[in-house]
């Protein structure tokens, strides 16, 4: 009869890293992805604290850094899905009224697709592009906002260059859309990718807010290009 081998308790540890198997019609690409995914710390804390991604994080790094989301604010968050930005903000500016002795801020979601409810966020499906856009956004939030956050991306084409393009635009939109909605001392928070064309993007930052800085959170993948723009003290429409 043949014995099992005995367990050594403390030696012989197994490596936890995941590995995935390449299955049939399965790309290298997206093996290595899903592996990254299960094998991502931000991945597993966002699963074991509730949050819709690890994108959460970036925005409390931020947030934590900078000080833009304080009770009583207005925020919007252009291209909210999955929404983990909105979980993260709404107990922040008090949007769910959890803490009775501090203002009751509100928050307004936008997204070209349905996105879950979030308690204390308010979520609409529009192209935030589209003419009259910024209005509606006065109108859900009750005034101007205090901030504009985004964490859009351009679906990937593969091309490092085009995406980067892809990228900017977006972000050239967004800030666009800041310009006319937010209030004097507003916060413009938005992701970009390093790679040269954002030069013009900046300098129409520093033009319109006091303080414009570029900062990659950690919870950024460190092989990601990926830096977040956060601009404070807006100076009001020009």
């Amino acid at each position: 009869m043949t014995k099992k081998p005995k367990n050594s308790s403390g030696r012989g540890r197994r490596d936890l890293t995941v590995k995935v198997k390449t299955a049939r019609g399965r790309r290298l690409s997206s093996k290595l992805w899903l592996e990254r995914q299960l094998n991502d710390p931000y991945v597993q804390r966002a699963r074991a604290e509730g949050y819709r991604g690890r994108a959460a994080y970036k925005i409390m790094e931020l947030d934590d850094k900078y000080g833009f989301l304080k009770p009583g604010s207005r925020v919007v968050d252009l291209g909210c899905a999955p929404g983990g930005w909105l979980q993260v903000a709404v107990p922040r500016i008090n949007a769910d009224g959890s803490r009775p002795s501090k203002p009751r801020g509100r928050i307004v979601g936008i997204d070209l697709q349905e996105v879950d409810p979030i308690a204390g966020a308010e979520i609409h499906v529009l192209d935030f592009m589209a003419d009259g856009a910024d209005e509606r956004v006065k109108e859900w939030l009750g005034g101007p906002a205090d901030v504009v956050m985004s964490d859009m991306a351009a679906a990937s084409s593969g091309h490092k260059q085009t995406d980067h393009l892809r990228i900017i635009a977006l972000c050239e939109a967004a800030a666009e859309l800041a310009f006319d909605v937010l209030a004097p001392g507003g916060t413009f928070v938005a992701k970009v990718l390093a790679g040269g064309a954002e030069g013009e993007l900046q300098a129409e930052l520093k033009r319109r807010f006091e303080k414009v800085a570029n900062v990659k959170p950690a919870a950024s993948r460190s092989d990601s290009s990926e830096k977040f723009v956060v601009a404070q003290g807006f100076r009001g429409a020009s």
